[in-house]
């Protein structure tokens, strides 16, 4: 973690401790300059170094919560964050993973039962305790003795976008030791799960004492669970980091073994026995070619070990993808050479669901535009939250709003170089394939910016801001925000009504879930997509690491359905872009190609889509 966010979830900690204790407005100016921190290029510590008004500078942190940034470098602690952890010592995170549970509510029922953690929540509901409390009621209590098993269960995992980051800053600090040849995640974090039992690491070298002893001294572990010769075990970011040593010989069949589901390994080990093979950690054996007369049987000759794509390739296959290892076709696929050709982070050419600080986003329009120019984007499109049912106080737009923005938009390309309006290009761009190389506008400095909206789609299906307004959008990304506790039912007709709108061009976060905090509902996945695919409304792959919705199963039923996907951020940053991976890598969950993917298409083929 770096020390940005180790600063911005302190003043996130400091917002809900606020709110909890009844206090107004502060709350969302710690949470805004959290947020701003988090994306700052500059390093929190070499500001605070210069002092307060070096830390200011951030836009939306004020004197007041520079000072206290100061404070915790100089001092290791926020006095005032010390005082509101004293007066309200609870498990927030823990609580607050109840659906339903916010800061305001373990405020309440802390002062009024002394609920401080799960287990206490709990049994206060089981004992009909929290009814009693004002503003509180039976249904209100049913709730939350129903969510209770969710987050207790859902504290056992950690969120694919937490843990990545530390298994990616453990892969640099290993590849950089000397001793270290080759250095891989393995396990559900490289299939890319949303979310993650621990990071599990695997390295080949033929040192491993020194190789342990680095690990275990890795300045991010913040404490060492235990250590061998070849393994060891250490806790960073809350999150348990597993590495096991091999020798180079074994990397490869490791790396296979240590990575596949145990269906996928199950699998591919039946069809080495079904070719007189014995595959296993070490490599993948000939039984049958060598005899070890001292210990009375045949240990084999190892054929393949070195690499990954050696052990399948022995077996007669195509090396299988890590995110395809769950047993669903793939080994099938790879030994008749008909896996596909997923898509990569690289094929996507846009962003079709983006906010800003005309809702809930941090940044304006300009810098969202000139973010994703800078990360080499052939359009970008501006989709404020609509008001509607879920979403909360003033971030939504009404029509009139929606309208004020449309010029605002214009202005706003105006300002940014090389910013074209996505109207002006139709027909530009040379064809719609992946990959084709035409941008936008003929030229590569050149980034069309389409005005869109995400809309809300309410319990019955209907999509709330009015269709004239709708009609005069460039697209409309529409997704549920409300009623996520619906029976199965209700939420299919609710979704399939709302993919054939005519003006949706595509259903965002389909379920609504949030990992770890909400499950969202629950619909007939295929009769959803399938009405999709006649509508020919795209299904989001919402790349945000809390949603990942659709999820891989999802994804590859739309495709047997023949409805195309779009892999957005969702971003109401210009960091948050950069979630993109995390989506494609669900797509790819999926069996998702680049054709399959509705902005991987350029412009004009993401016009004709929106058009047709």
């Amino acid at each position: 973690m770096s020390r940005n966010d180790e600063v911005a979830a302190l003043l996130e900690e400091f917002a809900d401790l606020l709110e909890a204790t009844g206090v107004e407005y502060k709350p969302t100016a710690y949470r805004r300059a959290a947020e701003n921190v988090r994306e700052h290029t500059a390093p929190i510590e070499n500001l605070a170094g210069e002092g307060e008004d070096a830390v200011a500078e951030i836009d939306r942190v004020g004197d007041a919560i520079a000072s206290k940034v100061v404070e915790y470098f100089q001092t290791g602690e926020i006095e005032e964050l010390e005082e509101l952890r004293e007066e309200l010592p609870v498990d927030m995170a823990g609580l607050t993973a109840v659906e339903g549970v916010g800061p305001k509510t373990v405020g309440s029922l802390y002062e009024a039962l002394g609920v401080t953690t799960l287990d206490e929540l709990e049994a206060a509901a089981e004992a009909g305790e929290i009814r009693e409390v004002s503003g509180f009621g039976a249904k209100t209590e049913e709730n939350i003795l129903e969510n209770v098993p969710f987050a207790r269960e859902a504290r056992k995992r950690t969120r694919l976008g937490d843990a990545r980051p530390v298994a990616d800053a453990a892969l640099a600090y290993l590849a950089d030791l000397d001793a270290v040849g080759s250095a891989e995640v393995c396990g559900s974090i490289r299939r890319w799960k949303d979310t993650i039992g621990d990071i599990d690491l695997l390295v080949a070298s033929d040192a491993g004492e020194p190789v342990v002893e680095a690990f275990t001294d890795w300045p991010e572990a913040d404490a060492t669970i235990e250590a061998g010769t070849g393994k060891a075990s250490v806790r960073a970011s809350g999150t348990r980091v597993d590495l096991r040593v091999v020798d180079a010989a074994e990397f490869g069949a490791a790396l296979q073994y240590f990575t596949g589901s145990r269906a996928h390994n199950v699998a591919v080990r039946n069809r080495a026995i079904d070719r007189d093979l014995k595959l296993n950690e070490y490599g993948l054996f000939d039984v049958s070619a060598v005899d070890d007369p001292d210990a009375g049987q045949r240990v084999g000759e190892r054929v393949a070990g070195e690499t990954e794509a050696g052990v399948y390739e022995a077996l007669d296959m195509d090396p299988v993808p890590p995110e395809l290892r769950e047993d669903n076709g793939e080994v099938e696929a790879a030994a008749a050479g008909e896996l596909p050709d997923l898509v990569e982070t690289g094929d996507l050419r846009g962003d079709l669901h983006t906010h800003t600080d005309w809702s809930d986003g941090g940044f304006s329009i300009a810098e969202m535009i000139e973010a994703a120019a800078e990360r080499g984007h052939d359009y970008h499109v501006v989709t404020d939250h609509a008001a509607g049912p879920g979403i909360f106080g003033n971030t939504g737009l009404d029509e009139a709003d929606i309208a004020e923005q449309a010029a605002a938009v214009e202005d706003a390309v105006r300002e940014v170089d090389g910013a074209v309006m996505g109207r002006e290009v139709d027909g530009a761009g040379g064809g719609d394939d992946p990959g084709d190389g035409d941008d936008p506008g003929g030229d590569d400095d050149t980034i069309a910016v389409f005005h869109g909206i995400e809309a809300n789609v309410d319990a019955e299906g209907a999509v709330t801001t009015d269709d004239a307004t709708l009609a005069d959008l460039d697209l409309v990304v529409a997704s549920p925000h409300s009623a996520l506790g619906q029976d199965d039912d209700a939420a299919t007709a609710r979704l399939v009504r709302a993919v054939e709108h005519p003006h949706v061009d595509v259903l965002g976060h389909p379920t609504g879930r949030i990992i770890n905090s909400r499950p969202g509902v629950s619909p007939d996945v295929e009769a959803v997509v399938a009405a999709a695919a006649d509508a020919g409304t795209a299904i989001e792959v919402n790349a945000n690491p809390a949603r990942l919705d659709a999820d891989g199963d999802a994804v590859r039923a739309a495709l047997d359905a023949g409805a195309a996907v779009a892999v957005n951020t969702d971003a109401h940053s210009p960091r948050e872009l950069d979630n993109a991976r995390y989506g494609v890598h669900t797509a790819r969950r999926g069996w998702a190609e680049a054709t399959d993917v509705l902005n991987a298409r350029s412009a004009a083929g993401l016009r004709e889509f929106i058009d047709g």
